[in-house]
């Protein structure tokens, strides 16, 4: 599977000497659920920043497509066409006093006419459920509200890659349930998705691969059923065994449930439960 973007044991040293990436190399195939994992300060925000172009390297390369960034005017601007990044704090993305002001503002900077800018601004605010919102004032929103205008604001400028950085965090669990629904739609799409999360059992459950990171290196990246069974390298991110895997491991043992099935969440142990089982309980 072709990867659409990728770090080629990229270094990041801020102005302060401080390290934000070390050799970092990783690569996300298109069209896929990436989830990235790790303790605060592991270099995850980091990470996106690069992808975006926000941040150059001090040494290594970052690529698009198989070939290294382009950080003109002009490149960069390509790219952020492409690739979108939602902070994880809304207030660092927000400036209009309007939401459909704010939508509008990537749209117009691509030079639409006035008619093809309003179709994107409705159907980014249709996705994220913030239609009857369009002229509502951005001070006036929630946290959550102010979320999905960032967002509606990126897929307005249609792009094919999605990078979200904490994006649960601040929501309320059914909020959490929308987001997670509009990502798989946008997956259904064909875009490819890179969040960063410290919501192991989330990340088991919805992402095709996951990625863990360590003092700004990647110590671990893979297929998500195959990454969240190694229970050493969890540790070292920061991470525990997904509640799923944990419960699953225990039950296997008491001869509950077969040790073949394994669920990717704890919604599907709890099917598994209730479909009898044959197997012996030992004494």
């Amino acid at each position: 599977m072709t990867a659409v973007l990728e770090l080629r044991a990229v270094e990041h040293v801020f102005s302060d000497g401080g390290h934000g990436l070390r050799s970092c190399s990783l690569a996300f195939e298109r069209g896929q659920r990436h989830a990235l994992l790790g303790s605060n300060g592991a270099g995850k925000t980091t990470l996106l920043q690069h992808l975006n172009g926000l941040l150059r390297p001090s040494a290594g390369k970052v690529c698009l497509d198989g070939q290294p960034l382009d950080y003109s005017r002009t490149g960069l601007n390509a790219l952020r066409q492409r690739v979108g990044l939602v902070f994880q704090n809304p207030e660092r993305q927000l400036f209009s006093a309007l939401v459909e002001e704010d939508v509008s503002f990537g749209p117009l900077n691509l030079g639409l006419d006035a008619a093809s800018v309003r179709t994107r601004v409705a159907a980014a605010l249709d996705a994220v459920g913030m239609s009857d919102y369009g002229q509502s004032a951005v001070h006036h929103l929630s946290f959550g509200q102010k979320k999905r205008v960032c967002i509606a604001g990126v897929l307005a400028m249609e792009p094919s890659v999605l990078l979200l950085d904490e994006p649960m965090a601040g929501l309320d669990a059914p909020m959490q349930l929308e987001l997670a629904a509009l990502l798989d739609r946008l997956c259904a799409r064909g875009v490819t998705v890179l969040l960063s999360t410290h919501d192991i059992d989330f990340a088991y459950g919805w992402a095709d691969r996951m990625h863990l990171m360590v003092a700004g290196s990647c110590i671990a990246s893979g297929p998500a059923g195959q990454v969240a069974q190694q229970a050493e390298l969890l540790r070292a991110a920061g991470q525990r065994l997904p509640a799923a895997l944990a419960l699953h491991a225990l039950l296997t043992a008491r001869g509950a449930l077969p040790s073949s099935a394994i669920p990717r969440s704890v919604d599907g142990l709890l099917d598994m439960l209730r479909t009898p089982y044959s197997g012996k309980i030992p004494a």
